[in-house]
């Protein structure tokens, strides 16, 4: 594959969108035998979905896959909330949202990549059973269009991301963080979706909140911390906001950031603060511990 040394494999995903087929497990199973015998470490992914019935074979992960509009992705962000904790763990190898009608999703969008958004806090709430996410496809060739939307777009000397791109720079801490309790009370709450972690970088630790207004009004709301063990340093907070004025804007080569992240100061920042929500938007409070 191109490496002049080996390198180290930990996954291997048997298949791809084949458990419709009836050949598929029996071939499975030879190839599970097989590789588990010579390489017992790596984990295997199988391609049926144990998050109802329970696999009728072995695997260490299951893969699953979504492709739905803004609405389904946003309103389904609690799917794994009671899928079972023992067995398989889940590998979501393939997310994005895909409209049916035109221009709705385009070649991503904000509405589309606030429904993400909103799903990935699900994930990271369920990182107990949810093990691996990723978006797909990363890469598009401006000039082969074969599947949208992507990550990034490219032609031969320029490139840009979509919204979902920025989107999923507000989670890059998320593997490996500590989980947060938080829970919503506003009369919206059915448009809004939170997640917390504490996150560490190279000196500081935080308390990142997450809130995707999925709704046409703005939201004003309290934010509650608790449990912390340290004190909130409002002079190293900040606030992070991805929004835009038409929730269907998007990026192009001529306007490579027309949506993307605008991070500011956070002078309120406390255990107990204020907050206002702009409409179509995703908001990260990232609050500084003095540990």
């Amino acid at each position: 594959m191109g490496h002049p040394e080996p390198f180290l494999v930990k996954y291997v995903a048997l298949g791809n969108e084949d458990c419709v087929f009836s050949f598929y497990r029996e071939h499975y199973l030879e190839f599970y035998t097989a590789i588990k015998e010579a390489y017992p470490d790596i984990q295997i992914i199988s391609n049926c979905v144990g998050s109802r019935v329970r696999l009728d074979h072995p695997a260490d992960l299951y893969d699953f896959h979504i492709y739905k509009n803004s609405t389904w992705v946003f309103l389904n962000k609690t799917m794994f909330d009671n899928v079972p904790r023992t067995g398989p763990k889940v590998f979501v190898s393939e997310y994005a949202v895909v409209e049916e009608k035109p221009g709705d999703g385009g070649n991503g969008n904000l509405v589309a990549s606030l429904a993400e958004a909103a799903f990935l806090t699900g994930l990271e709430k369920n990182s107990d059973i949810v093990q691996m996410a990723s978006y797909a496809p990363l890469f598009v060739n401006d000039n082969d269009r074969t599947w949208m939307p992507d990550a990034i777009v490219f032609n031969s000397w320029q490139q840009y991301g979509t919204p979902s791109y920025w989107m999923q720079t507000f989670f890059r801490e998320s593997s490996g963080a500590l989980i947060h309790p938080i829970t919503i009370n506003s009369s919206y709450s059915q448009q809004l979706a939170a997640s917390a972690v504490t996150w560490q970088d190279s000196k500081i630790s935080f308390l990142r909140v997450k809130i995707v207004n999925f709704g046409p009004v703005a939201v004003n709301l309290t934010i509650s911390a608790s449990g912390l063990e340290a004190s909130v340093n409002s002079a190293r907070s900040t606030v992070t906001v991805l929004t835009s004025s038409n929730p269907l804007d998007g990026n192009s080569f001529s306007r490579p950031k027309k949506v993307a992240p605008v991070m500011s100061e956070l002078p309120n920042a406390a255990e107990e603060m204020q907050a206002l929500l702009v409409p179509y938007s995703l908001t990260s409070f990232d609050l500084a511990l003095d540990v």
